[in-house]
C-alpha cells in the first residue's frame, strides 16, 4: 500500500513538473518553468528512481505495456519500451517517410480528446515528453456537449513529425488512439467520461490528418482556419526549393568573398611593398638629417669659438687704447707744466686733461660693460647652437660691423682729442703743427663719412633683423600655443579676446543658476562680433603727457553706457580692455591676435625673456634628476 502511494505521488510530481515546464501561459514565469523542467530531468536521470519509474505506466522514463505496435516509428518504439536510463525521449530528424500520398496537417499537429470531467488546460501534463511547441485547448460551448479537445502543435521540421508520430504510437500502445476514441464516443461514453484504474479521466491522442481536417466540429474548424493540409512530397518539395536558392545564393556570396579576399591579398602585398619603401626612405632621410645636424653643430661651435676669439681681441684693443689714453694724459700734464707762463693755455690743457680722464673713465666703463657682454654672450652661445646657419652668420656680421663702428667712434674721439690739443698748441711759428692739424682734420672728416656709411648700413640691417625677429616671434607663438598658457609667468595672450568670467558672474546675478552659462556664452559671442565691426568706432583722442595725441576708448559711447547699465562695471571694463587691445595690436582688421605676454609684469614679453623661460623649463627635469 505504501509503495502504491509513493508511485502515485511520484507520477503526479512528474506530470506536474512536465506540464509546468512546457506551459505557454504568460502568468508562468520563465524561472518557474525552468525549475520544473530541471526537477523532471533530475528524477529521470537519478538511478535511485529507476525502479520506481519502471512500475509507472504513461510517464516518460517508465516501462509501458509490452503490446507496442511493431510497425511504429523508432521514437514510438523507444517510448513504448521505456527509457530505463531515466532520460527524456529525444527527437531525431530521420527525414520524410516513404508514403508520399497521405496528407497530414502542416505544421505538424496532434489531437488530444477526453470526455466530460476533464480540465482542458491539463492536456499539457499528458504530452510534455513529446517536446510540443504549443498546446491549444478547444472546449465546446455549453449548448453542445462536454467533450474536451486540444491541438498539440509541433515544430515544422522532420523532428516535429517524429515527435507527432511518437505521440500517436504512445497512445496507440496504451489503446488510447483514434480508433478507440471513435469506438468509445460512438457508444455515448463521452458524455460522462471514462476513468482509468487510478480514477483519472482517459485522454486519447493521434496525429491530425486529412480526415480530421475535413471533419465537421470544433477540431475541423480550427484546423481549416489555422493549419494547412499537405502530402509528404509537397512538404519535401516546399522545403527543398528555398534550400536550393539559399545554397545558390551562398555559393555566389562565397565566390564574391573569395574574389574580395584575393583583391585584399593583392592590396596587402602592394601596401607591404609601399611600407618597406617608405621605411627605407625614412631611414635615409633620418641619416641625412642627423648628418646635417652634426654639420650645423660643428659650424655653430666654430662660430662660437670665433666670436669668443674676436671678443678677446677687442678686449686687448681696448686695453691698448686705454694705455694710449693714459700716455696722452701724461703728455698733456707734462705740456701744462712746461707752459706754466701761459695760464690760459694751461687751463685749456687742464680741461683737456680732465676730458682725457673722463674718456678714460668712459673706457673703463666700456671695459666693464664689455665684460658683462662677454658673460651674456657666453650664456647665449648655447642658445645660438639651434639657430640656422644663415641667421647665425647674419648676427656675426652685424656684431663685426658693430665692433667696426665702435672702433671708428673711438678713432674719431681720439682724432678729435688730438685735433683739439694741436689747436691749443698752435703758435705763430708752428707750421708743422698747422699741417698736422689739417691732415688730422681731413682724416677726421674721412672717418666721419665712413662712420655715417657704416651707421646707415647698420640701420638697414637692424631693420632686416627686426623683420626677422618679428617673423620668428610669430613662428614662436604658433609653436608654443600648446606649451605656454596663462598659468605660467610667460605665456600666450589673445589680444582683443573677451574675458568670459565677468560675463558669467553678471549673468549668474541677473538670471540665477538656471542656464546662466549659455546666456553668458551668447553674450560674449555677440559682443566679440560687435568689436570686429569697423562701423563701430568707440574711440577718442586725448592729449598725452608729452603733448602728443593719444587714441583711447570713449567712455561716453552709447553702446558702452547701455552695457554698463545692464550688466555693470566688470562686463563693461572687459569690453573696454578688448577694444584697447584690438586698437593697439590690430586696428585695421579688428580680429583677435596672439602675443607673447609676461603675465607677471603684465606687459609684452621680449624674445630674451621667452627664450630664458623656455630653457629654464627645459633644465628643471635635469636638476630634479641630479637632486
Amino acid at each position: 500500500m505504501d509503495l502504491d502511494m509513493d508511485d502515485y505521488k511520484l507520477k503526479d510530481l512528474l506530470q506536474h513538473a512536465d506540464g509546468i515546464g512546457i506551459s505557454s501561459k504568460h502568468r508562468r514565469h520563465g524561472r518557474e518553468r525552468a525549475f520544473h523542467r530541471a526537477f523532471a530531468r533530475f528524477v529521470r536521470a537519478d538511478p535511485s528512481f529507476a525502479q520506481e519509474l519502471s512500475t509507472i505506466v504513461g510517464i516518460p522514463g517508465a516501462t509501458p505495456s509490452a503490446t507496442a505496435n511493431a510497425d511504429a516509428s523508432d521514437k514510438g518504439k523507444a517510448i513504448a519500451n521505456g527509457h530505463t536510463s531515466g532520460s527524456s525521449p529525444v527527437a531525431v530528424d530521420k527525414g520524410p517517410p516513404q508514403d508520399g500520398e497521405e496528407k497530414f496537417a502542416w505544421p505538424w499537429c496532434g489531437i488530444l480528446a477526453a470526455g466530460a470531467g476533464f480540465n482542458a488546460e491539463s492536456f499539457a501534463d499528458r504530452v510534455a515528453m513529446f517536446s510540443p511547441e504549443d498546446i491549444v485547448p478547444l472546449v465546446f460551448d455549453d449548448t453542445e456537449n462536454s467533450e474536451c479537445f486540444a491541438i498539440v502543435r509541433f515544430s515544422p521540421g522532420w523532428g516535429g513529425f517524429s515527435d507527432a508520430l511518437a505521440l500517436e504510437n504512445q497512445f496507440s500502445v496504451n489503446k488510447l488512439g483514434k480508433k478507440e476514441w471513435e469506438a468509445w464516443s460512438s457508444c455515448g461514453g463521452a458524455v460522462d467520461g471514462e476513468e482509468n484504474e487510478n480514477g483519472e479521466v482517459k485522454v486519447y491522442g493521434w496525429v491530425a490528418r486529412e480526415v480530421d481536417y475535413t471533419a465537421e466540429g470544433l477540431v475541423g474548424r480550427y484546423l481549416r482556419k489555422h493549419i494547412d493540409i499537405k502530402t509528404i512530397d509537397e512538404i519535401t518539395k516546399s522545403q527543398r526549393e528555398p534550400l536550393g536558392k539559399i545554397v545558390a545564393a551562398l555559393a555566389t556570396q562565397l565566390e564574391a568573398k573569395n574574389q574580395d579576399l584575393q583583391d585584399l591579398e593583392t592590396r596587402k602585398n602592394a601596401t607591404e611593398f609601399s611600407i618597406a619603401r617608405l621605411e627605407e626612405d625614412n631611414r635615409r632621410l633620418h641619416e641625412a638629417y642627423n648628418e646635417e645636424m652634426r654639420k650645423l653643430h660643428r659650424k655653430a661651435r666654430d662660430n662660437a669659438l670665433r666670436i669668443f676669439q674676436d671678443n678677446e681681441n677687442l678686449k686687448l684693443e681696448i686695453e691698448n687704447n686705454k694705455r694710449e689714453m693714459i700716455l696722452r694724459a701724461k703728455q698733456l700734464e707734462k705740456l701744462s707744466i712746461e707752459n706754466a707762463n701761459d695760464r690760459k693755455k694751461l687751463a685749456e690743457l687742464s680741461d683737456e686733461k680732465q676730458k682725457a680722464k673722463d674718456d678714460k673713465s668712459e673706457l673703463e666703463l666700456a671695459s666693464i660693460e664689455q665684460q658683462r657682454n662677454d658673460q651674456d654672450i657666453l650664456k647665449l652661445v648655447e642658445d645660438q647652437k639651434r639657430e640656422k646657419e644663415d641667421a647665425l652668420a647674419r648676427m656675426l656680421e652685424l656684431e663685426k660691423e658693430l665692433h667696426e663702428k665702435r672702433e671708428l667712434e673711438l678713432e674719431v674721439t681720439r682724432l678729435n682729442g688730438t685735433l683739439q690739443v694741436m689747436k691749443h698748441l698752435e703758435g705763430d711759428d708752428d707750421g708743422d703743427i698747422h699741417d698736422k692739424m689739417e691732415k688730422l682734420s681731413e682724416k677726421l672728416e674721412h672717418e666721419r663719412k665712413r662712420l655715417e656709411e657704416l651707421s646707415g648700413e647698420l640701420v638697414r640691417k637692424e631693420r632686416e633683423s627686426n623683420d626677422e625677429l618679428q617673423e620668428a616671434r610669430k613662428e614662436l607663438i604658433m609653436g608654443l600655443e600648446d606649451i605656454l598658457s596663462g598659468r605660467t609667468a610667460i605665456g600666450i595672450k589673445r589680444m582683443g579676446e573677451l574675458d568670459e568670467r565677468p560675463f558669467q558672474n553678471a549673468c549668474k546675478r541677473k538670471y540665477g543658476n538656471d542656464d546662466y552659462e549659455t546666456r553668458a556664452a551668447e553674450l560674449v559671442s555677440s559682443w566679440q562680433e560687435e568689436i570686429k565691426k569697423p562701423a563701430w568706432h568707440p574711440y577718442k583722442f586725448v592729449k598725452a603727457e608729452d603733448g602728443s595725441d593719444k587714441e583711447v576708448v570713449n567712455d561716453e559711447d552709447p553702446r558702452l553706457k547701455q552695457l554698463w547699465i545692464e550688466y555693470g562695471d566688470d562686463v563693461c571694463n572687459a569690453v573696454k580692455t578688448a577694444l584697447s587691445e584690438v586698437n593697439e595690436y590690430n586696428p585695421s582688421g579688428r580680429y583677435v591676435v596672439s602675443e607673447l605676454w609676461n603675465f607677471r609684469k603684465n606687459r609684452k614679453a621680449t624674445m630674451k625673456e621667452v627664450l630664458r623661460f623656455i630653457f629654464q623649463q627645459m633644465e628643471v627635469p635635469g636638476k630634479r634628476r641630479r637632486g
